[in-house]
């Protein structure tokens, strides 16, 4: 029985990169194209990418998967199993960064309880004649004081680049963001190489073509993997509580346990600390808003659904 880890699967078959004796991807051996035992139907389960497992070759050369380690972490959207790192790609410019989507990425993963990596890529367009240097330096500042780790990368000159390459060693990382800010680019710049596909940003819409179709585990030379994952224009919270979304604004926790009534929501009760907190300006007024609003969107669609 072999072992591999899934990195990719379409069309019923599931592309399976061999482990090496010490369990280290092989990166450089080819992916065996695989299907899957039926009796996972039966269990009313399937492979994921990213799934460790057990495997035989089959006369033809491909082979069979036969079991699925336990998993660490299964996320639903994208669907990857084992992830610890989300990376979080949002440009300096083209298009102009978007903090709202930031913090609703960050409510996510926050969810599903994985690290969080917020990389600002285009490092090169933040130039003197404009204010994209002075937000950068502010989002830093702002995101490293909740205890967010923030790079700035660009993939035209290298800056930061190996830094986030260290940053993705020996794990599963997925990257996610906005449109158009370079996620395949960035890939490119990190794995000499590779040849994923770019494309122009649309200047009228703000946005990237998405040059992504499917969920791919590409193999990083440092025992990495990263999964290139569709663009993302909005997410909603069908998946998360109206009562969970508190505990997604970290910089919250600290404060919520001294309100004065129990299942605070801290848009209006008495006693509130956490609104008293962003009263003395202990939480950032850009960061309440966007809790604000994302709280009334799914008060909205829970009544929809």
């Amino acid at each position: 029985m072999l072992e591999g880890i899934i990195v990719k699967a379409l069309s019923g078959y599931y592309y399976v990169m061999p482990l090496e004796d010490s369990g280290v991807p092989s990166v450089e051996g080819s992916a065996v194209q695989c299907r899957a035992r039926g009796i996972f139907r039966k269990r009313g389960t399937s492979p994921l990418v990213g799934d460790r497992v057990s495997y035989m070759l089959t006369e033809n050369g491909e082979g069979t998967v036969d079991e699925i380690r336990k998993r660490e972490t299964e996320l639903i959207r994208p669907p990857v199993a084992n992830v610890s790192l989300a990376v979080l790609l949002f440009s300096v410019k083209e298009p102009d960064m978007n903090l709202n989507l930031l913090d609703k990425f960050l409510v996510h993963i926050e969810q599903a309880g994985l690290d969080a990596l917020i990389v600002l890529t285009k490092q090169d367009l933040a130039d003197p004649e404009n204010d994209a240097r002075d937000t950068v330096a502010e989002v830093k500042a702002l995101y490293e004081q909740i205890g967010y780790e923030v790079i700035s990368t660009s993939s035209r000159t290298g800056e930061g680049n190996e830094l986030l390459k260290e940053r993705l060693a020996g794990k599963i990382s997925v990257f996610s963001g906005q449109s158009g800010v370079g996620k395949s680019s960035m890939l490119n710049a990190l794995m000499p190489g590779l040849t994923l596909e770019t494309s122009a940003i649309s200047m009228r819409l703000g946005r990237g073509k998405h040059t992504t179709r499917h969920v791919e585990l590409i193999p990083l030379d440092n025992g990495g993997f990263v999964a290139d994952t569709p663009g993302f224009s909005q997410l909603d919270f069908l998946e998360i509580g109206v009562e969970e979304l508190s505990t997604c604004f970290r910089e919250f926790a600290q404060y919520a346990d001294q309100c004065k009534f129990r299942g605070c929501t801290h848009t209006h009760e008495p006693g509130c600390r956490v609104l008293a907190a962003k009263a003395e300006g202990m939480i950032s007024e850009s960061r309440y808003q966007h809790y604000e609003q994302f709280l009334t969107e799914m008060k909205d669609k829970k009544r929809r659904y």
